[in-house]
């Protein structure tokens, strides 16, 4: 069965789209193989969430809207598997906030590169950074330390979605604001994140578009108090109690 011939009426409708979305990923040369368990971790974490969108994981995701309308270069990160499962929805958010979009990649080369952002071109991007690696980032032994001089390598703020965790812990040695999609609230990137987004990314994405422009005529002072309010610990034990709750129930 494709993804065209899943009858919405199936219970795992929307689980089984994504999942073949991921596999034309790798069809096409966009997604890693290794992507696909990357994924099959997260899902399992979204199940035991009730694959919504909780409470404090909404409230993440008007952190992160703010966070990236307030910063002076905001980036938002793509690899494999985002430009999989969401790229009109990062390219609508990039335009929603001003962000830049960058293509990073663990498992890098010119081929995947090219790949990637010819396909969030054909969702209606403009311009993508990472094609060219000018920069570095410290600590890192492998390909994710290459970033664009113009993107990553200068950014206040980076949306890093999905599992991530030293290059997470990278940016945030450097002081970088990160904005992390991982449905593991116990994950290193996580962890790192200064706002963790325990959601999915198919959700967290339009939710953060849908934040920055209900804040888009915000002022300086309703941005900074909505990012002092968020309490990424708090979000983050929240997310936890959520799936134990879950667990105890099934």
């Amino acid at each position: 069965m494709t993804g065209a011939e899943i009858p919405e009426s199936h219970p795992r409708f929307e689980s089984l789209r994504t999942r073949h979305r991921l596999e034309e990923g790798v069809d096409r040369g966009i997604t890693s193989r290794a992507g696909l368990i990357a994924h099959g971790r997260g899902e399992a974490f979204d199940y035991l969430l009730g694959e919504r969108t909780i409470e404090s994981a909404a409230a993440a995701e008007r952190a992160a809207a703010a966070y990236l309308l307030r910063a002076d270069h905001p980036v938002l990160s793509v690899n494999g598997n985002v430009a999989a499962l969401a790229p009109g929805e990062m390219v609508e958010l990039a335009e929603a906030t001003g962000a830049a979009l960058e293509v990073n990649l663990f498992d890098r080369t010119d081929e995947r590169l090219e790949r990637i952002a010819a396909h969030l071109r054909e969702h209606g991007a403009t311009e993508v950074l990472g094609l060219e690696a000018g920069a570095r980032l410290p600590g890192l032994d492998h390909d994710r330390a290459k970033v664009d001089a113009d993107g990553i390598g200068r950014a206040d703020v980076v949306l890093v979605p999905l599992e991530d965790g030293d290059r997470a812990a990278a940016l945030a040695e450097m002081g970088v604001v990160e904005l992390v999609v991982d449905l593991n609230p116990l994950s290193r990137s996580a962890r790192a994140a200064t706002v963790p987004i325990v959601d999915n990314l198919v959700r967290a994405v339009p939710a953060m578009t849908h934040y920055a422009r209900e804040l888009a005529d915000a002022t300086e002072a309703e941005l900074d108090d909505i990012v002092e309010s968020f309490d990424a610990e708090e979000a983050l034990a929240d997310a936890e109690r959520a799936i134990r709750r879950s667990e105890t129930e099934r």
